[in-house]
């Protein structure tokens, strides 16, 4: 114990010298380590710089003038692969200030650019939240009933993709709810019809030759269609939204529609007797059940973005519902001319359709301006949907890459030219905005109807060559 006791002393002061020398010898080297623990102060000399990233983007010493837009545009509208029947028309969107000029006033046809008319009716007359309803209602006699085309021009058969968008009602899901309404009646069979009088007059517009269905471009207009009469490889509604499926459309849709309904009945439980066949809903009749539309923004957006004639067409009619006018070709040509007119647009156009498609239209290039500058207008919130909606170049709609005929937009024009697209088999047209490289804001529109044999391509690529220049200068 002794021992343990006397090892224990000795180890105890020989920490205590270790410690007490550390501590001598940190207390020594600590003031210097100190000193080093400086605060950040500035240098004294010249810090090294990194070269530049980008060169500097110079700007135009103003804002663009007459003379310099038309220095750098009219070589170009000059070309002749646009023929010779050219129109432009090049405003400060801000000022409204009119920069370029040619034929503004002539008449051309607009093809697809026409759909920024219908697109301008439609949001100032039915407002960006309307829809559009399909119904099952009561039939005449007992355990019919009868599918009513509302009008709705997205309306799909079954369920589409969850990646489409917007998301359209579909006949399965009206189905479903017709099914369940019976069965709570003790309703199990039922005699189906289908009514497509909210529309009227011819199914095929002025102009149309039957190619423009078999081609894909479009299908006969009536109230009730599913899928804008696109179908699969088997003659199926397609269900899904797929712009560039050019195969033969339906020349039935009211009837295509009315058995896809009668097939998810019979799938929800409710046996469909004898032929399904058209006949009119009794007036008054009670609504079993009821699917509506996306939004009309929303549908806008799709016309638009993908150019779809079929939507066109509906919206079109939507408007001359809305003003008290047959709901046919020429009365919705009629009521949009009229809302336009309300709206302040002036100058010439004549309409034969709600699409473009009919090579009869006519619209002046100043008409086009006036439309682009009238939604783009602070003052009009309800139709901002028409420019949100335009393909941007180089990015969505039928200004991406392969998403139409018109090529892809050069550099100085991806992501800031926004605007619709339209070509017939010799007619080419292009209107919406371009964003210089200063920042400025042009509203624009150019047209060319009378390209030469063939070349349509060539005639698009004008333009797009049109509007990347026009994108690209300072102009000043």
């Amino acid at each position: 114990m002794r021992r343990f006791r006397r090892a224990a002393t000795v180890l105890l002061a020989l920490l205590s010298v270790f410690t007490i020398s550390a501590g001598v010898a940190v207390a020594r080297m600590l003031p210097p380590r100190l000193a080093l623990w400086r605060l950040p102060t500035v240098g004294s000399r010249s810090l090294a710089t990194a070269g530049p990233v980008l060169a500097p983007v110079p700007l135009a010493e103003g804002p663009a003038t007459a003379a310099g837009v038309a220095a750098a545009l009219s070589p170009l509208l000059a070309s002749a692969a646009l023929g010779s029947h050219v129109g432009a028309v090049v405003d400060d969107l801000s000022s409204g200030q009119v920069l370029l000029s040619q034929d503004a006033s002539s008449g051309f046809a607009p093809a697809s650019t026409a759909k920024l008319a219908v697109a301008v009716a439609a949001l100032n007359v039915l407002g960006p939240a309307a829809t559009f309803t399909t119904r099952v209602v009561a039939g005449q006699a007992p355990s019919s009933i009868v599918l009513v085309g509302g009008g709705d021009p997205t309306l799909a058969a079954g369920h589409p993709p969850a990646s489409d968008y917007p998301q359209p009602a579909t006949l399965a899901s009206l189905a479903a709810q017709t099914a369940r309404a019976l069965r709570a009646r003790g309703t199990r069979s039922v005699r189906l019809g289908y009514d497509t009088s909210l529309f009227t007059g011819p199914l095929m517009a002025p102009g149309w030759p039957d190619s423009y269905v078999t081609t894909g471009n479009v299908t006969p207009i009536e109230s009730l269609e599913v899928d804008q009469g696109r179908l699969t490889a088997s003659g199926a509604p397609q269900d899904a939204d797929v712009p560039n499926n050019y195969r033969a459309r339906t020349f039935t849709p009211a009837a295509d529609a009315a058995q896809a309904f009668a097939s998810f009945l019979s799938g929800d439980g409710i046996r469909v007797r004898g032929a399904v066949g058209q006949v009119a809903a009794p007036r008054g009749a009670a609504t079993i059940a009821a699917v509506s539309s996306p939004p009309l923004a929303e549908i806008v957006d799709w016309m638009l973005t993908e150019s779809n004639n079929v939507i066109a067409e509906n919206l079109a009619r939507q408007v001359a519902i809305a003003t008290g006018r047959p709901a046919s070709f020429s009365g919705a040509a009629a009521a949009e001319i009229a809302v336009l007119r309300t709206l302040g647009i002036s100058g010439g156009i004549h309409l034969v359709d709600g699409s473009g498609l009919s090579p009869l239209d006519q619209i002046t290039p100043d008409v086009l301006v006036q439309l682009i500058r009238l939604a783009a207008s602070p003052a009009r919130p309800g139709l901002r949907a028409v420019i949100t909606s335009l393909p941007v170049a180089g990015f969505s709609g039928t200004l991406a890459p392969g998403g139409s005929v018109f090529p892809e937009v050069g550099q100085a024009g991806l992501g800031v030219v926004r605007a619709k697209t339209g070509n017939l088999s010799t007619v080419v047209s292009l209107a919406g905005l371009a964003a210089a490289r200063d920042g400025q804001l042009f509203a624009f529109a150019f047209m060319a109807d009378q390209l030469p044999s063939g070349g349509l391509v060539a005639g698009a690529s004008g333009l797009i060559m049109l509007a990347t220049a026009l994108a690209g200068c300072g102009c000043s």
